[in-house]
């Protein structure tokens, strides 16, 4: 087998594990010799389409085998690819389309209006409709291995970014990133063959795929996949298949414990709940550890594929609020603006590096190169280490509030306001002012039924936070906007609350 990439993983997986279950969807299971089949199928479809080496194949739907199956089908090929996000607008998926030149679109018929509006706009050759569209031509196809040769050194996925700021990039992961990824999540969590993991976060964002999808089935357990994620079903889910494992962000496993069967849910299958996208605040954790459950914490990002700190649970208490420390194939440094080290407690910048980290991003050679340093990637986060080496994570760096000259830190802040016990969601952002330069601003959400007063929520504060870091407004919404992963809009919330 001349293919060292993810192409090759559902046949090394079938010959080693082939009538174990790989894959759940609704009513439907399918095995690593039947993954293996359908991968065979759909590649050899792609290729009597005109799909070579180094195309990009694009895929368009919510969570579903096919997804999957597209993804390994491209890795057989050599092909690159292109996960999309259902959540965009028309232009917002004409505009990746057309920046990857992907020649072949897969997606759920749900989209059909929308990639109807786009045809002509973009070089998409290849269109496939899942559903009976898509059985017909794996049906009339091959399931002859094809040998084509794939080095982890080729790129596997363009991924594009969140787009928080400007237009979304393409960072292009390639298989040896993603292997190396798949690695750290092995050897850092103590993943085991029997795992059941509960898919609900999204597969076309970094998490879901590569941070619990790729290592379970490189494992041989078993996803269980859902289009979208559901707390009350969520219960169901965790029960009737007794999963094992599963990730989410904050919001999702915040939306779970406020349910009202949370007190009664049959969690007892659960041995790993992974959360990442942004810091857990310590009262989810409390809830959580409540009901015997530990939050196995890390941070990262899509250009690291993306696991770069990893807080196990040996330490999930001692060290609460921290990131933890490097993943087993990574390294970390937080440095001063002049790339000097930081000392432990002093705020600085996140570099890593490692063979998980992107070769740089599609078509961008300049922003490529600024965002390394000396071999580098340069996150663009701001964190401090203890003397322990844990790294807690304070900020981006573009959100750091200079107020009267000293920084201030948003997330730091939120933590302080999540514990008020009438507020659930909150955002810190900085606002103009004629003394300070510049102030703090908190936009909050009420749990349901609570009434927040302003006045009441910052004088909640005092004792807590250095008067500096005390936001002079709060401003109480019904919801902050957050992108499909759950991750904050930070852009959003200064342009919708921002004004002085």
């Amino acid at each position: 087998m001349r293919n060292e990439g993810l192409g090759s993983w559902p046949a090394r997986r079938a010959r080693k594990t082939p009538h174990r279950t790989a894959l759940v969807h609704r009513s439907t299971a399918v095995t690593y010799a039947e993954l293996h089949a359908r991968v065979n199928r759909l590649a050899h479809s792609l290729r009597a389409a005109g799909i070579r080496r180094g195309d990009r194949v694009a895929y368009l739907g919510p969570n579903h085998p096919t997804y999957l199956e597209t993804l390994f089908a491209s890795g057989v090929l050599g092909a690159v690819f292109v996960p999309l996000n259902t959540r965009l607008a028309g232009p917002e998926i004409a505009y990746q389309l057309k920046d990857s030149g992907a020649k072949a679109l897969i997606r759920a018929s749900s989209h059909d209006a929308l990639v109807d509006e786009l045809r002509g706009t973009t070089d998409i050759r290849v269109h496939v409709t899942v559903g009976p569209e898509y059985e017909n031509l794996l049906a009339a196809a091959s399931e002859e291995p094809i040998d084509e040769p794939v080095t982890l050194d080729d790129v596997c996925i363009i991924m594009y970014t969140s787009g928080t700021t400007g237009r979304p990039k393409g960072a292009m992961l390639t298989h040896g990133n993603l292997t190396w990824n798949a690695f750290n999540v092995l050897v850092d969590q103590d993943l085991i063959a029997d795992e059941v993991a509960l898919v609900s976060a999204p597969l076309f964002h970094t998490a879901g795929l590569n941070m619990l999808t790729l290592p379970v089935l490189l494992k041989g357990g078993t996803c269980v996949l859902v289009e979208a994620f559901d707390p009350a079903g969520s219960f169901d889910l965790i029960a009737r298949h007794r999963i094992t494992f599963m990730f989410g962000v904050p919001a999702m496993f915040d939306q779970m414990a406020r349910q009202p069967g949370w007190a009664d849910a049959d969690l007892s299958s659960l041995r790993m709940l992974s959360c990442g996208g942004s810091p857990v605040p310590t009262p989810l954790i409390e809830a959580y550890q409540a009901r015997g459950l530990t939050f196995l914490q890390g941070y990262g990002m899509t250009e690291a594929s993306p696991g770069v700190l990893f807080l196990d649970a040996e330490h999930a208490v001692s060290k609460a609020g921290s990131a933890g420390v490097p993943h087993f194939f990574s390294d970390v440094r937080v440095v001063r603006p002049d790339l000097t080290a930081a000392a432990p407690g002093e705020p600085g910048e996140i570099l890593v590096r490692g063979p998980h980290v992107m070769p740089g991003y599609w078509g961008l050679p300049d922003e490529s190169a600024a965002a390394f340093a000396d071999g580098w990637f340069r996150t663009g986060d701001a964190a401090r280490t203890d003397e322990d080496g844990y790294v807690t994570i304070v900020d981006r760096l573009k959100d750091m509030i200079i107020s009267g000259g000293e920084n201030v830190y948003p997330a730091e802040v939120e933590d302080i306001l999540l514990a008020h016990p009438g507020i659930v969601e909150a955002a810190v952002i900085g606002v103009p002012d004629d003394k300070w330069g510049e102030v703090g601003r908190a936009v909050v959400v009420p749990r349901e039924g609570a009434e927040l007063d302003p006045d009441e929520v910052l004088a909640s504060l005092a004792g807590r936070l250095a008067k500096y870091k005390i936001p002079k407004s709060v401003v109480v919404v019904d919801a902050l906007p957050r992108t499909a992963s759950g991750k904050l809009l930070k852009a959003r919330v200064r342009k919708l609350h921002g004004a002085s």
